[in-house]
């Protein structure tokens, strides 16, 4: 496109000081009459251009210009960097090429503010070749299959378009159309397996995917809190502020938490996880639904034992 040309003519400006509209012919492999109308219009456009003649000459760039002599503020140049850095550091967007041309108009140096890295601890290099397999089907709009391990705890093949991946409470999503299905599923990252990009083509534009705020404003509509009251011990408090927002915590003035929660079987594994680390103390009926629970673990050890 002719607007990606001038842009690139003036960066090789820029870069190197000055170069003949022949050698700008030959690397846009477009006619030298091009290449001097595309100076024309750099010209009326502002862009401060000269030529010189002779041996040596050629066209050249004004040393002084850089892009923060147009109406780009220099705060406004660091929010471009930074958010470009920013893309950079996920490794899903490669933007490195884009920085570097950016830096140079804005007469820039490259200030390493930011590092984020999604992968898993134990399992970095496994979710890194994860994320450039789904990358790789997501830009070039190919179908996937994998095996999906549902909530019931049971494998199953699934064919999908990927649309998007989603970061969302402390875990990625493939946000896409399941052919298996026929309709539109966000599947949790971790639970993908067996993975293979097909050699099957759709279009993303004919396929519209509901947006992150719709899909929680219909779980809303479905959540029904519930109160529940616990002590936990000193070194396990932090769990209650990175797991749940601050509207839903309530520090009472005996040092027990009131935590607003939603109702379902998920409440009993979520306090179990914490070990005896924690205490329901409200409502009745939860502490005996616990009890139930765990005296149905310590027969399944006494069990074992026996035999």
């Amino acid at each position: 496109m002719k607007i990606n040309r001038l842009f690139e003519i003036v960066y090789l400006l820029i870069d190197k000081k000055r170069v003949t509209a022949d050698e700008l012919a030959t690397h846009f492999e477009v006619s030298k009459r091009t290449i001097l109308r595309d100076i024309d219009t750099l010209t009326t456009a502002g862009i401060p251009l000269y030529t010189t003649q002779g041996k040596g000459g050629g066209i050249s760039i004004h040393d002084n210009f850089v892009l923060n002599k147009t109406f780009i503020s220099a705060v406004e140049q660091k929010q471009i960097l930074f958010a470009l850095q920013s893309m950079a550091v996920t490794e899903l967007v490669e933007s490195d090429e884009i920085l570097g041309k950016l830096q140079s108009f804005f007469a820039s140096s490259n200030k390493d503010w930011i590092e984020v890295d999604f992968s898993r601890w134990e399992h970095s290099a496994a979710d890194n070749a994860k994320f450039e397999m789904l990358k790789e089907a997501i830009i070039n709009e190919r179908a996937l299959t994998f095996d999906y391990l549902s909530a019931f705890g049971q494998f199953k093949a699934r064919k999908v378009y990927p649309l998007k991946l989603v970061f969302k409470s402390k875990t990625w999503y493939l946000q896409s159309f399941c052919l298996t299905e026929q309709q539109y599923i966000m599947f949790n990252f971790t639970r993908i397996s067996k993975m293979a990009i097909l050699d099957e083509s759709f279009d993303s534009h004919q396929y519209h995917a509901p947006k992150i705020e719709e899909i929680e404003h219909t779980q809303s509509k479905n959540y029904t809190p519930i109160e529940v009251k616990v002590r936990i011990a000193p070194t396990a408090k932090f769990r209650v502020y990175d797991e749940f927002p601050e509207n839903d915590i309530t520090v009472n003035a005996d040092g027990t938490f009131t935590l607003r929660m939603s109702q379902g079987q998920w409440i009993h594994d979520y306090i179990l996880s914490y070990g005896d680390f924690i205490e329901v103390v409200e409502p009745e009926s939860l502490r005996t639904e616990l009890l139930q629970r765990v005296e149905k673990i310590k027969n399944k050890y006494l069990s074992k034992h026996d035999t």
